[in-house]
């Protein structure tokens, strides 16, 4: 039978007696979660604190390995890092904890390791729990500093996602002076260079895992650099409402976006940049675009520039949006302004090109010019190829790490209010449509005024009529120049929507092929988690199967052992009846002594076989006395378990507000608790839990107090 025990069963384990504690949202319920490789339980030391719980992972029968003592005692040594105690642990052996696993055989390799009180941030996401500034500063600084610690140590834990990580910071147990706040869970996938590689390794978690390494397993030094990234993003945004509303579930990503151009990413970005600054911001786009695991930031850089982050500093709402807006304008403003002190060349009445010498100063000006370079040369291929979203978002990045007001800055905006009028709109005529008429029409009046100067300065050449009717003649042909590129910009219009029309419609039958292919893979994952649990229940039901087996051959020779016993004293009985023959045969004078004494021996033995019977009598009594105790105590303990329960079924349904149903539980109640009062009124807390019972049953708006 599987290990499942219940809240108050004792364990001895290495000398200390601890007690199964009790889910605090479900009484009567062991306190246990479960995750992808086995279940923890809460064990509370009988005499101790709170916070000196531990917690037993029982893991499932594929993880339950011999070398876990080997990787638990190398582990040892990681516990003194803050936020990694889970790594002071103690496996239960056959040779230290025999009687333990004989008794409950799912416990063989089980582990011993600190209980980590408070939610998970796992928790936090799914309720959408918006935190304040600080708190978002404290949390991500803690989750840093660990990252750091492990990095310099050279080890990773290769499984890092928002159920690994516990935000003990929130939790209402008493903790050590200098607990972190910040708690890392889950370590048997922990790298370390002198630890041997696990036999099966994990893929990531689904809002987490790079999209490059997600069908691979994640064990190397690096391995938590992105997801670290993700979570230490998250953790910043969650103090931004519109980051916290925007969430898609179980992760604020999905796992199809990461390292798209997603919109989620994009607003987060802007809230990082707009609430925690440049840095920020700069770091959680290297994570997300990059190629490797190994050329993401550290956590110490996360750490450098979390520690520089002034609270007084940071807006109390999140304005990304506006502010971002905002500053596309004034980029617009400043490349305006630079366009008009650029001579024009008068032969084509268009703009020169930004002078080389400007732009080589602005690009060695960038703190860091080799990540702008290869973002701009990313963002070029992109636009080349078509895929405007992902170059516009690749620009917007190297935006980022340049200087506002230099050349290249310009430049750079320019090429984003390019991509951004090339985009299709909900107008028939996109915008880069009308500003080309708008420069196309400049141009040729431009050129025309100045063809009309040319020819008023030749003296002599024509009269004034002539000249009345060229002017005439220009300015129809001007007209036809002008309609004549109407046409042509409204047919380019047309072939520019066809082919957006085309794109779309390609990246929506891509997008739905992504769809179904994820349907896939979490149908064959669902069937694998199916016939995983299936292979446990068989596993189970042999254990049962044995089990039953030992308990038929333990009785089968108590039995035997009783029937020897029979034998024996049988055999007693009659070697006591021989002997007394063989002495009634001595002599025939003490014949008649014998038959005396024999009667007299008669008379005591009938009065001994009396006495016996009476004996007898009186123990079979006493024995059903004590079986009617024993049952009548087992009643009564059932009958408290039943109080209670119909006590809770009454106080849930009467918060439900089913008051019927909870007065139907409160009768019933009573109507147990008056078969045997006088005994139930002195156990426990259901003398009281009578009183409010009869108290709700005489006033229907009487409220049941939770006990």
């Amino acid at each position: 039978m599987s290990f499942q025990p219940k809240p108050g069963d004792e364990f001895l384990i290495h000398g200390e007696k601890y007690v199964v504690g009790q889910h605090p949202a479900a009484p009567g319920i062991a306190y246990a979660q479960t995750g992808r490789q086995g279940t923890v339980y809460k064990l509370v030391p009988q005499n101790g604190q709170e916070y000196e719980a531990k917690a037993l992972k029982v893991f499932f029968p594929k993880f339950r390995v011999p070398a876990m003592v080997y990787q638990s005692e190398q582990m040892e040594k990681y516990s003194e890092i803050s936020g990694l105690q889970v790594c002071k642990r103690d496996v239960l052996t056959p040779e230290r904890n025999g009687k333990l696993i004989s008794e409950h055989g799912d416990l063989l390799y089980s582990v011993l390791m600190p209980w980590v009180d408070g939610i998970s941030w796992f928790d936090i996401i799914c309720d959408k729990k918006q935190l304040t500034t600080e708190e978002s500063v404290i949390l991500a600084s803690s989750l840093a500093s660990i990252g750091s610690a492990m990095e310099q140590r050279g080890i990773a834990h290769c499984d890092l996602s928002a159920p690994n990580v516990l935000v003990p910071f929130f939790s209402e147990v008493e903790r050590p002076e200098g607990a972190a706040a910040v708690e890392l869970v889950d370590v048997e996938q922990l790298y370390s260079p002198k630890m041997d590689r696990p036999d099966a390794l994990l893929a990531g978690s689904a809002g987490y895992a790079a999209h490059r390494i997600v069908n691979s397993g994640l064990w190397s030094s690096y391995a938590d650099r992105f997801a670290g990234a993700v979570i230490l993003a998250e953790m910043l945004g969650f103090s931004d409402p519109e980051i916290v509303n925007r969430t898609y579930g179980e992760s604020f990503f999905d796992q199809r976006e990461l390292q798209t151009s997603s919109e989620r990413y994009r607003k987060l970005q802007q809230s990082l940049e707009s609430r925690f600054g440049s840095k920020i911001a700069e770091l959680f786009g290297r994570a997300w675009h990059s190629q490797d695991l190994s050329s993401c930031p550290t956590f110490g850089e996360w750490l450098v520039a979390i520690s520089t982050i002034d609270l007084n500093a940071v807006p109390v709402q999140n304005s990304s949006e506006e502010d971002y807006s905002a500053g596309v304008e004034d980029t617009r403003s400043v490349e305006a302004s630079a366009a008009t002190i650029i001579p024009e060349d008068k032969s084509s009445n268009v703009s020169s090109p930004v002078d080389e010498p400007a732009l080589t100063n602005a690009a060695h000006s960038v703190t860091d010019k080799e990540q702008q370079d290869r973002l701009l040369q990313e963002a070029s291929v992109k636009e080349s190829k078509g895929e405007l979203n992902a170059a516009l978002d690749l620009y917007k990045s190297a935006l980022l790490l340049e200087k506002s007001g230099t050349a290249l800055h310009v430049e750079i905006a320019a090429a984003i209010r390019q991509i951004e009028d090339a985009l299709p709109t909900e107008t028939d005529e996109p915008k880069n449509s009308r500003f080309s008429k708008f420069r196309s029409r400049k141009a040729v009046i431009a050129g025309a005024a100045v063809l009309l100067i040319g020819i008023i300065a030749i003296p002599g050449m024509h009269t004034l009529a002539e000249q009345a009717e060229t002017k005439q003649l220009e300015a129809q042909r001007l007209a036809e120049l002008e309609k004549q590129e109407q046409a042509k910009k409204a047919e380019e219009a047309a072939k520019l929507a066809e082919e957006n029309k085309k794109k779309q419609e390609a990246e929506l039958a891509l997008k739905q092929a992504e769809e179904e292919k994820a349907r896939l893979a979490a149908e064959k994952e669902r069937a694998a988690q199916q016939a995983k649990y299936d292979k446990q229940a068989k596993y189970e039901a042999y254990l049962a199967q044995v089990e039953a087996k030992q308990k038929a051959k333990e009785k089968a020779a108590l039995q035997e052992k009783y029937d020897k016993q029979a034998k024996y004293e049988a055999y007693l009985a009659q070697l006591e009846q021989k002997k007394a023959r063989q002495a009634e045969a001595e002599t025939t004078a003490a014949k008649e002594a014998a038959a005396k004494a024999e009667a007299a021996k008669q008379a005591q033995a009938k009065a001994a076989a009396a006495a016996a019977a009476e004996q007898a009598a009186q123990k079979a009594a006493a024995e059903k006395a004590a079986k009617e105790k024993a049952a009548l105590k087992q009643k009564r303990a059932q009958n408290v378990k039943q109080l209670i329960a119909y006590y809770n079924l009454a106080y849930n349904a009467q918060q439900g507000r089913k008051i019927e149903a909870a007065r139907e539980h409160a009768n019933n109640f009573m109507d147990l608790y008056n078969q045997d009062a006088e005994y139930f009124a002195g156990v426990g807390k259901v003398g009281q839990r009578k009183t409010h019972i009869y108290k709700f049953i005489r006033n229907r708006s009487y409220k049941l107090p939770d006990i």
